[in-house]
């Protein structure tokens, strides 16, 4: 099983819950509807890697940063910076045709995170940025989202159970693309002006 770091210490999350469609701004630029309700769909703990791969079995595979939080007695308790990787155009297919995400989202290293730090509360200061090769690609937070942590933990818990250390990937702003190798990605959270975490990658 793979493990995220939190707090300097090695956690083990069972899954990892993500959050679709939830910045407008992203939804527009991919010309998808605004969903009447949150949009949830796992990843595996396999899924987890720390590296970043350009491509998948041949096909190309884009970038989205998010904000992610790991859940811990009851609560969300830690933030930390996510890529959550897709085959687009794979998704593309799967979607035109109604059928599940699985083989565009849930591959092998389509999940990748930076360490977690803890946070005693969470507000609408809190944000992230991705940057490519040092020119800003993303950039969005809390203010930002359709559903806030707060909403969607409360939604989550109405038909799934959340185990100790499982990972919420929480949606991406605009500006996602594909993914060059050996691009320099640098995620960041902020809350406020400060930094509280910074995570680079080199993708190959």
């Amino acid at each position: 099983m793979n493990t995220i770091i939190v707090d300097n210490q090695a956690i083990t999350p069972s899954k990892i819950i993500c959050i679709g469609r939830n910045y407008v701004d992203h939804i527009q630029e991919l010309g998808n509807d605004v969903p009447d309700e949150m949009v949830v769909f796992c990843k595996p703990n396999s899924a987890i890697s720390n590296q970043l791969n350009s491509h998948h079995l041949q096909e190309p595979l884009h970038y989205e940063g998010e904000l992610c939080f790991i859940y811990q007695q009851g609560k969300f308790n830690a933030v930390g910076f996510g890529l959550d990787l897709t085959k687009r155009g794979l998704q593309g297919k799967l979607k035109a045709k109604g059928l599940p995400w699985e083989r565009a989202k849930s591959f092998n290293g389509a999940a990748l995170f930076s360490e977690f730090v803890a946070l005693d509360t969470i507000n609408n200061s809190l944000s992230l940025t991705l940057s490519i090769n040092g020119e800003l690609k993303q950039a969005g937070g809390i203010s930002l989202m359709m559903y806030k942590p707060e909403q969607i933990l409360a939604e989550l818990q109405t038909f799934i159970a959340l185990e100790e250390g499982d990972i919420v990937m929480t949606g991406t702003p605009k500006g996602v693309g594909v993914i060059d190798a050996g691009s320099e990605f640098v995620g960041q959270v902020l809350l406020g002006e400060q930094i509280l975490v910074s995570q680079t990658w080199l993708a190959v």
